[in-house]
C-alpha cells in the first residue's frame, strides 16, 4: 500500500471523531442551525433529513418572503424562528430581522444602528455580512459601525440585553469592510477584528460583555471568522489569514500554534479532522493547506488554489472545496493529493453545505449544484436556479433549506428569503 493511501486511511479513521465536542462547546438543538457553519461549526448539517435536491421559484417552495435592505448574513434557525442581519444603505440603518419559520411572516425588525456606516466597502461586501450566533435564548450580533466592531446581545424577541464596542476597525489600503461572525464557547463569545491599524481576537463574557481575554495579532487586513474545533484532543479557536493559520486556547487566548501556510486575506473558516486543520486564502495569492494542529503547526501539504471567500468541507478522509475560478475540488485529506476537479461556474462566494453525503453549492448568480461528496468523481445529483444574486450560504436543518437570494425588480435590487421543503418530487 502506498504512503498516501496509508495517510488517507489513517485520517479516515480519525474522522469518525470529527464532531466530538467538549462540555464547553454549545450544542445545537435538533432541527436548528444556530450559528455560522451550522450545528458542528463545520458546514455539515444534521444527518437523516429528507431535504429537497430540486427546486425553482415554484417547486418545493414552502414559502418566500421579502427581506428589506441588503446583507450577506446567512440565515440562522432557532426553534420556530429564522434570524438575519440586514442594512439599509439609503436610511443608513443596520438591523436584525426575525421571521416565523412556518410561514415566513416577519415577526419583528430591530434597528440597532442608524448612521455612521463604513464609508467604503467592497461592492461584493455589505454592511450586514456577519452571521448571528444564538444560544441559551440570546442572539449575538456583530456590526461594524462608527469605525468599530460592535457586539449587541438581544433576546429572541429583539430586546437588547447589552451592547459593547469591542474593537476599532479602520482600513487604509484595503477598504473591503468587516465580515467576521462570532463564535460561542463556554460562557464567552469570541470575536475577531483584523485590520491594518491593529488586529485582535478576543473573548467577552456572555452575560455582561466584560473582556475575558484579548490577544493581539499582526496588523494586516483580513476578514475571517474564528471557529472552535475539537482538534488534537482539545478545543481550539481556529482562524486563517494574516499570512498564517493559527490555533488559540479558548480559555485564555494563548497562542497554541501558528503556521505560515496561508496568504494575507481570507474570509473562510477552517475545517478539521483528528489532528489536522484545513484552511485556504485568496489574496494576494492563492493558498490552501493541511496543517497539523498538535502544537507543531507542521504544514503537511499545500497548494496554490485561490479560495478567498468560501469555506471548505471535510468528509470521510477527503477535503472538498470550491475555488475562485468556479471549480469543485476533492483532495485526500492526509496528503493533499488531488482526487478530482470539475468546472462549475464562477463567481462563487457562498460556502458549501454537506448533508447526508451530498454537497449543496451555490454561485453568485443563483445557480445551485447538488453533488455527491465522493472521491469517485464529480457526481451531479441536481442543478437548480433561484434568484440572480446570491452571497449567503445555504442553511439546511429540520428537512428544510433556507436561502437568502436577490433579484433585480424594475431596476431595483430586492432580497428574498426562501424556505425550501419537499412538497413535490425529490
Amino acid at each position: 500500500m502506498r504512503q498516501g493511501e496509508v495517510l488517507g486511511g489513517w485520517l479516515l479513521a480519525i474522522c469518525l471523531g470529527v464532531t466530538t465536542v467538549s462540555g464547553q462547546v454549545p450544542k445545537a438543538a435538533s432541527g436548528d442551525w444556530p450559528w455560522w457553519r451550522g450545528p458542528n461549526f463545520n458546514g455539515v448539517a444534521e444527518s437523516g433529513q429528507r431535504v429537497p435536491v430540486e427546486w425553482s421559484e415554484t417547486k418545493n417552495v414552502a414559502w418566500k418572503t421579502a427581506v428589506p435592505g441588503r446583507g450577506h448574513s446567512t440565515p440562522i434557525v432557532v426553534g420556530g424562528r429564522v434570524f438575519l442581519q440586514t442594512a439599509d444603505e439609503t436610511l443608513l440603518t443596520q438591523s436584525v430581522l426575525c421571521f416565523d419559520r412556518k410561514t415566513g411572516k416577519l415577526l419583528w425588525n430591530r434597528e440597532l444602528n442608524r448612521g455612521n456606516l463604513t464609508k467604503k466597502v467592497n461592492p461584493k461586501n455589505t454592511h450586514a455580512t456577519s452571521t448571528i450566533a444564538s444560544d441559551r435564548g440570546r442572539l449575538f450580533v456583530l456590526f461594524c459601525n462608527n469605525d468599530a466592531v460592535q457586539l449587541t446581545v438581544l433576546d429572541l424577541d429583539g430586546k437588547t440585553i447589552w451592547k459593547k464596542t469591542a474593537s476599532p476597525f479602520l482600513e487604509k489600503k484595503y477598504s473591503n469592510g468587516y465580515a467576521a461572525s462570532p463564535v460561542l464557547w463556554g460562557d464567552t463569545v469570541i470575536i475577531a477584528c483584523d485590520c491594518e491599524t491593529g488586529s485582535t481576537v478576543m473573548a467577552l463574557d456572555r452575560d455582561n460583555g466584560k473582556t475575558i481575554w484579548s490577544t493581539q495579532r499582526p496588523a494586516m487586513s483580513n476578514y475571517a471568522s474564528p471557529i472552535v474545533g475539537r482538534v488534537a484532543g482539545r478545543d481550539q479557536v481556529l482562524i486563517g489569514g494574516l499570512k498564517m493559520v493559527a490555533g488559540y486556547d479558548p480559555a485564555n487566548g494563548k497562542l497554541l500554534w501558528k503556521s505560515p501556510a496561508l496568504s494575507m486575506q481570507t474570509s473562510g473558516t477552517p475545517v478539521w479532522a483528528g489532528e489536522m486543520v484545513f484552511a485556504a486564502g485568496g489574496f494576494p495569492e492563492g493558498s490552501t493547506a493541511g496543517v497539523r494542529a498538535d502544537g507543531s503547526g507542521e504544514v503537511v501539504w499545500k497548494n496554490t488554489h485561490r479560495i478567498h471567500e468560501q469555506s471548505m468541507l471535510v468528509h470521510d478522509g477527503h477535503v472538498y472545496a470550491l475555488n475562485d475560478r468556479g471549480f469543485a475540488l476533492c483532495w485526500q485529506a492526509g496528503t493533499g493529493k488531488e482526487v478530482w476537479r470539475h468546472r462549475l461556474r464562477a463567481p462563487i462566494s457562498a460556502s458549501p453545505t454537506l448533508v447526508d453525503g451530498k454537497i449543496y453549492a451555490i454561485n453568485e448568480l443563483g445557480t445551485a449544484w447538488v453533488y455527491q461528496a465522493s472521491p469517485k468523481g464529480f457526481q451531479l445529483v441536481a442543478k437548480n436556479q433561484l434568484g440572480t444574486i446570491v452571497f449567503a450560504s445555504p442553511t439546511i436543518c429540520g428537512g428544510e433549506i433556507f436561502l437568502r437570494v436577490a433579484d433585480m425588480v424594475e431596476g431595483k435590487r430586492q432580497e428574498s428569503l426562501y424556505c425550501l421543503r419537499r412538497t413535490t418530487g425529490r
